[in-house]
């Protein structure tokens, strides 16, 4: 049985026949991912009403290739005050969203506390409102940092109504690589090991892959079956989001930003390969609007949300500083052949456009 035959039957593919798939037709290709997102998902397209919050920019660490924390490359530090994320919370509840997401840089001087208190406040306030917050990469600065072990901060993170995490952080897992773009950060055994902790107390999480940088393509196959290899273990990824790299702003010096073919095609083929994962997202943020209504033709099955205002991938040349529009957003996808369905945080369906 050939490659494509597998894929077709249902069966899991291995590693070298993953890595062979980047060799495949690029349209053909495109159809194979097309034909299991449609067995998974026929024609819907995920959404939600979401916003996204990031307090600080101050941060203990220097990763090659962020352009958001305060450091030579942007000299505007900044700490929001508990009043002005509530005053956004407010804002933006009243006008219908569902989640707000938290991610900060690694402030070394706001205190373990500032972070549990306004998940506590808004949790408190707005009950309903799903709380998404704290990468495994802040899990494990905040561990490090106020001596505490992994499971102590997920359990303050549980108690003070953190609903699910985000995938960040975890980059590419090769470590190599891993040590020349974010050298003393969470390292990948690490990361993997904050969510399964997570998964384990019957919580939701995401996970990402930053590609487009200095990673190989066998790179980018090794993380795909590392993130495989956990969710057969634990089931707790709602979704994969491949964000690709900016290259403005930072000091990882990429002169040629990565191809649209190529992003497609690895959005395909993680599409293929994580057959146990339910959700593939074209993060439009880093990947544009409209190669991301693209990738629906490609195995993505969830665009994310309308998110409002966004500061880490904006900050590196990603035009998604104020969000878009929701009726813009609806159309888009209705535009392109597919059927826009607002969801919550946990991929529950609230409404089908």
């Amino acid at each position: 049985m050939n490659i494509k035959e597998k894929i077709l039957d249902g069966q899991r593919i291995n590693f070298d026949e993953a890595l062979s798939l980047y060799d495949m037709d690029f349209f053909e290709l495109g159809e194979l991912a097309d034909s299991v997102r449609q067995k998974m998902h026929g024609k819907k397209t995920y959404f939600n009403i979401n916003r996204h919050i990031n307090p600080t920019n101050v941060c203990a660490d220097i990763c090659k290739f962020c352009a958001y924390s305060a450091n030579r490359k942007n000299p505007n530090p900044y700490t929001m005050k508990h009043e002005e994320i509530m005053d956004i919370v407010k804002d933006v509840e009243s006008r219908g969203a569902k989640e707000v997401h938290i991610v900060s840089a690694h402030n070394p001087d706001t205190g373990l506390e500032w972070y549990l208190e306004i998940f506590k406040k808004i949790k408190n306030q707005y009950p309903n409102l799903h709380v998404k917050a704290l990468t495994a990469a802040e899990v494990d600065f905040l561990a490090r940092h106020y001596d505490k072990t992994y499971d102590e901060i997920i359990d303050l993170m549980v108690e003070n109504g953190v609903d699910s995490m985000p995938g960040g952080g975890a980059e590419i897992f090769d470590e190599k690589v891993r040590d020349y773009i974010c050298k003393g950060k969470v390292t990948s055994e690490q990361w993997l090991d904050i969510h399964q902790k997570w998964h384990e107390r019957g919580k939701k999480s995401n996970v990402t892959m930053l590609f487009g940088h200095v990673e190989s393509r066998e790179n980018r196959i090794d993380h795909m079956m590392r993130i495989r290899d956990l969710q057969d273990k634990t089931g707790g990824f709602n979704a994969f989001i491949p964000l690709v790299y900016q290259t403005e702003n930072n000091y990882l010096n990429v002169k040629e930003a990565i191809t649209a073919n190529e992003i497609l095609k690895t959005m395909a083929i993680s599409r293929i390969v994580l057959d146990n994962l339910p959700n593939l997202k074209a993060y439009w943020v880093t990947s544009t609007v409209n190669l991301a209504l693209v990738a629906q033709e490609f195995g993505a099955n969830d665009l994310d949300g309308t998110i409002e205002k966004e500061s880490i991938n904006s900050a590196a040349g990603a035009a998604s500083a104020n969000g878009v529009n929701l009726e813009e957003f609806v159309g888009l996808i209705k535009n392109s052949g597919f059927t826009p369905v607002e969801r919550d945080s946990v991929y529950n369906e609230i409404k089908v456009w």
